[in-house]
C-alpha cells in the first residue's frame, strides 16, 4: 500500500484524498452520491499506487460505499469518527472541521492506526438485518408520534375545547376558550 484514500462520506457527496506515506496530500475529488460514484472514485484513484481505502464509519454512513469497494476488489478500513476526530484535533490543535479536512484525517488515521477493522463484504442476513432495523426504528418513530399526537388532543380537551367546532356567531355554553 503506496497510497491511502481516505473517504468522507454524506448522504449527497462523498470527499476522497488521497495521501502518500508521509501523509502529504496527494489530490482530492469529489462525487455525488449516486449508481456512478463508484467508477469515478476507481477511475480517480488508478492514478496511484497500490490504493487502499479508508472509509470512515464503514458499518453507518459509509456503509453502502465501503461495500461496493470491497465488492470491487479493493482493500476498505473502517475508521470510527471518534479516530478521525482526533487525528483532526491533534494535528492542528482545532478541529477545523469541512469535507477535505476530514477526508485526510480518515486517511492519517488509517495510515498511523494499526487495529482498524478490515471490511469484508456482508451476507444476505446482514443486510437483511439492516432493513430489519430501518423498519423497526421508523415504526418506533410512527409510534411515538401517534403517543405525542394524543396527549396534545387529551390536552386540549382538558383546557376546554369544546368537542364539536362551532362556526359562526356567539355560543350559549358556558364552555369558552380561556
Amino acid at each position: 500500500m503506496t497510497t491511502m484514500i481516505g473517504i468522507d462520506p454524506h448522504k449527497a457527496t462523498h470527499t476522497a484524498v488521497a495521501i502518500d506515506r508521509d501523509e502529504q496530500v496527494l489530490d482530492e475529488l469529489r462525487v455525488r452520491a449516486s449508481s456512478s460514484q463508484m467508477g469515478r472514485l476507481r477511475a480517480w484513484a488508478a492514478q496511484f499506487d497500490e490504493p487502499a481505502w479508508a472509509v470512515e464509519s464503514a458499518r453507518g454512513l459509509g456503509y453502502l460505499l465501503a461495500q461496493q469497494l470491497v465488492g470491487a476488489g479493493e482493500t476498505v478500513f473502517d475508521v470510527p469518527p471518534v479516530l478521525a476526530s482526533r487525528v483532526r484535533v491533534l494535528g492542528s490543535g482545532h478541529s477545523q472541521k469541512n469535507d477535505p479536512n476530514d477526508a485526510r484525517s480518515v486517511a492519517i488515521a488509517a495510515l498511523r492506526s494499526n487495529r482498524l477493522t478490515r471490511v469484508t463484504t456482508d451476507d444476505h442476513a446482514q443486510v437483511l438485518r439492516l432493513f430489519v432495523k430501518r423498519h423497526r426504528d421508523t415504526a418506533q418513530l410512527r409510534a411515538k408520534q401517534i403517543v405525542r399526537l394524543s396527549a396534545l388532543m387529551c390536552e386540549l380537551r382538558r383546557v376546554g375545547s369544546p368537542r364539536k367546532p362551532r362556526h359562526g356567531g356567539r355560543s350559549s355554553s358556558s364552555r369558552a376558550f380561556r
